[in-house]
């Protein structure tokens, strides 16, 4: 019985333990810490609106608490003020996260099925259309 409690024991302090850990580890320096240039923070700004919180899947970054928005908030800012443009954070982003982390995918050979199905779906759902519209005329039917 005595070494069931040490074996239970010891599994949940190897859980506790990294939960803890992660926790307590502060938050990035730009994550709750506007710039001071105006300018440069209006770009942050914008860009972290078109950027998914990947916790929270529904909100930017800019509008969600989630310690990983926090990060991704941070990396925004601190790479603007090392002077890359919002394409190239963006860019770095994607590739860090994945295509999902954007609201405005770019059309890549990964993306291309999110436009091209739409696309697809309507003109078969246009030639059933027609295909239909076209034997109601030719029955003798008259067309609505």
């Amino acid at each position: 019985m005595a070494n069931l409690m040490r074996v239970i024991f010891a599994v949940l302090a190897l859980i506790a333990v990294p939960l803890a850990a992660q926790q307590n580890m502060p938050a990035a320096p730009y994550a709750y810490t506007q710039l001071e240039d105006p300018v440069l923070e209006a770009e942050a700004t914008a860009l972290m609106e078109t950027l998914r919180c990947l916790k929270c899947q529904s909100q930017s970054i800019n509008d969600s608490d989630a310690p990983m928005a926090g990060d991704m908030r941070h990396q925004v800012r601190s790479r603007l003020l090392a002077g890359e443009s919002p394409d190239q954070i963006r860019s770095f982003l994607t590739q860090r996260y994945g295509d999902y982390v954007s609201y405005q995918p770019q059309v890549s050979s990964t993306t291309w099925p999110l436009f091209a199905i739409p696309l697809v779906l309507l003109a078969l759902v246009g030639l059933i259309l027609l295909r239909r519209l076209g034997k109601k005329r030719s029955d003798g039917e008259p067309a609505q």
